[in-house]
């Protein structure tokens, strides 16, 4: 995962750090796919609540490598399944992401018995971040 300073991760994490919408790049064939996704910004990954068999997952298997763009940033990453939302391994960040996302985590939207229903962890490599004149290379 990206080490960044400590300038740049309290941006990122004030920024980021909370229910964020993010353009999420994956690619196929050499063609690449763009969707904007809910996102939790902590600790040089972003973190989002997905369905296994989704074309992002799929086409993250083939090739974990991603890309990410948000307000006045820019990253590539590797994308890791990290399994069962309800998993045990899953508990701490499964409950930020509960915090994080409570205004419309339960609007029927998410099937949390569904084992499908995981959480993609997006770890960042490198990146660009822009705050008040300042280019931060992540």
């Amino acid at each position: 995962m990206i080490r960044m300073s400590e300038e740049a991760e309290a941006i990122m994490t004030e920024r980021f750090g909370k229910d964020t919408v993010i353009a999420l790049a994956t690619s196929e064939g050499g063609i690449p796919y763009v969707r904007n996704v809910n996102a939790y910004y902590e600790d040089g990954a972003f973190y989002v609540i997905t369905y296994a068999l989704s074309s992002k997952m799929k086409q993250l298997e083939k090739n974990p490598v991603a890309a990410i763009a948000g307000e006045w940033f820019s990253a590539h990453g590797k994308g890791v399944n990290l399994g069962w939302f309800g998993k045990k391994e899953n508990r701490g960040i499964a409950g930020k992401l509960r915090e994080t996302f409570h205004e419309w985590i339960d609007n029927g939207h998410n099937d949390f018995d569904d084992e499908n229903t995981i959480i993609l962890c997006v770890e960042l490599t490198d990146g660009v971040l822009f705050s008040h004149g300042t280019r931060y290379e992540l």
